[in-house]
């Protein structure tokens, strides 16, 4: 039987000053100078940077071969370009998590940093990396689908003729919103406490977040939520029409990261009551 775990850390049937069974680590610090001498920082920054050239790699192909089709029947479908982002989500996730964290989204590294959840530095070197992973991943698509990359918008987001630029950048902050919220609930320390035996739920969680919002948000703007997925494609396909809404597709996930970090940490969490000591949060929440 799992142990069940309250606000504070403790079971239920044992006294207040037991051990609590999880820890919140403590706010990381803005400025770290110390963490840019030692290796595991430059080996994390390099696993974002691979892990989103393999993020844009996989899903922009899948993107432009579903583009491609004259049959419906001929290759994924829209279903199947969901499943491919939210699937290399999940491996990568899963595969990154324990290096560098498998942000792998500059506005999920944005989310973590106003949740004092890494520092300023590695945050700016996280964005950079997933940035240029990602140009380099659409590149290689580029490189290998030449004869189709052009013709079929070489995997960039654009708002779709039928919509406005309002209901695409709402889609993008909801969107993204879904996906952050998942990540702070699926990586908090009281669930990690009491799932601790199933590793998986968290990559899981956040695929399927992903999976989810690309089915609802793919007819308005091909899905962001993303800004590296937005800007990789945009680089490398560079069309008038593709830099008029990329501001969307910055705006749209910073915004979503902000409302998501400020709902989880001081609704949910109460991190601001906690800090005034009130005698008012509810320990069972």
């Amino acid at each position: 039987m799992s142990k069940e775990v309250t606000e504070e850390g403790v079971q239920a049937s044992q006294p207040a000053r037991a051990t609590r069974d999880y820890v919140d680590p403590p706010p990381a610090p803005l400025f770290d100078i110390k963490e840019i001498i030692v290796w595991s920082f430059y080996r994390a920054v390099i696993a974002e940077f691979i892990a989103t050239l393999l993020f844009l790699y996989i899903t922009v192909s899948t993107v432009i071969g579903y583009k491609k089709q004259t049959d419906p029947c001929e290759t994924v479908g829209l279903l199947g370009v969901a499943w491919a982002f939210g699937g290399m989500i999940f491996i990568l996730v899963n595969n990154t998590a324990g290096i560098s964290g498998g942000h792998i989204n500059p506005a999920v590294t944005f989310g973590l940093l106003l949740a004092r959840k890494v520092s300023l530095i590695r945050a700016i070197c996280y964005l950079v990396a997933q940035c240029l992973g990602a140009i380099c991943g659409v590149w290689v698509v580029k490189a290998i689908m030449k004869d189709f990359y052009v013709v079929h918008g070489g995997g960039a987001n654009t708002v779709a003729p039928t919509y406005s630029k309002g209901t695409a950048l709402g889609a993008e902050i909801i969107g993204t919103f879904v996906l952050v919220y998942t990540v702070f609930s699926a990586t908090d320390p009281k669930r990690n406490a009491r799932d601790s035996h199933i590793p998986v739920l968290a990559p899981l969680s956040i695929g399927f977040a992903v999976f989810l919002v690309h089915l609802a948000t793919i007819p308005i703007t091909g899905t962001g939520i993303n800004p590296a997925r937005s800007f990789g494609p945009a680089v490398i396909y560079n069309s008038g029409k593709v830099w008029g809404d990329q501001w969307i597709f910055w705006l749209g996930p910073f915004m979503g990261a902000l409302a998501a970090a400020l709902y989880h940490q001081h609704v949910l969490r109460a991190m601001t009551i906690k800090a005034l000591g009130s005698s008012t949060a509810n320990p069972t929440n």
